[in-house]
């Protein structure tokens, strides 16, 4: 696993070839694997392929057109209704104080990186995005006001290889029994 660890890459090019649905079903089963706080298992994904609705997301999310490239669209929902009830009220949005927020999108963000490196393991590209306010891309897609989108991943098959960005080493990193 280290291997897909070290290989992946953020990837704003595609190749026009389509994503079989084997291996879409497979890394969406890996999202669904992913643990989460309590077993709440908080995520939704929406798997977009229209042109239509890729074009509008991309636009949402600060007019990223390379996007477009991309066959696939996962966009990555998080429910607080795991963690509160129903009746209630609540709005979610880059400003919400509710401390399950923080919890949702904690443990959407570990299935999302399930998806990536999944996709990874299988030959295909991703890129999480995520440079878009929740009022711009909820209406879009008929999302709830208690949802909070966490991302939007792109999917396919690349058609760039970047190199691999500079890492901290572990000694910038890592601390052994205090700070």
């Amino acid at each position: 696993m280290l291997k897909q660890i070290e290989n992946r890459r953020s990837i704003r090019k595609y190749l026009n070839k389509k994503v079989e649905k084997e291996k879409l079903v497979q890394i969406l089963e890996s999202a669904r694997l992913a643990p989460s706080g309590s077993n709440t298992q908080p995520w939704t994904f929406i798997i977009i392929e229209s042109e239509d609705t890729k074009e509008k997301l991309s636009t949402a999310d600060h007019h990223q057109k390379w996007m477009m490239t991309a066959p696939i669209f996962i966009v990555c929902v998080a429910d607080i209704r795991c963690r509160i009830s129903m009746g209630t009220k609540v709005r979610l949005d880059e400003s919400s104080s509710e401390p399950e927020l923080k919890q949702i999108i904690r443990d959407t963000a570990i299935a999302m990186e399930h998806i990536l490196l999944e996709a990874e393991h299988l030959g295909l590209a991703t890129c999480w995005t995520a440079w878009f306010e929740q009022d711009a891309v909820r209406p879009i897609l008929n999302i709830p006001d208690d949802k909070y989108v966490c991302g939007i991943i792109t999917l396919g098959y690349g058609d760039e290889a970047p190199k691999q960005r500079p890492r901290k080493t572990m000694e910038e990193i890592v601390r052994y029994e205090k700070w």
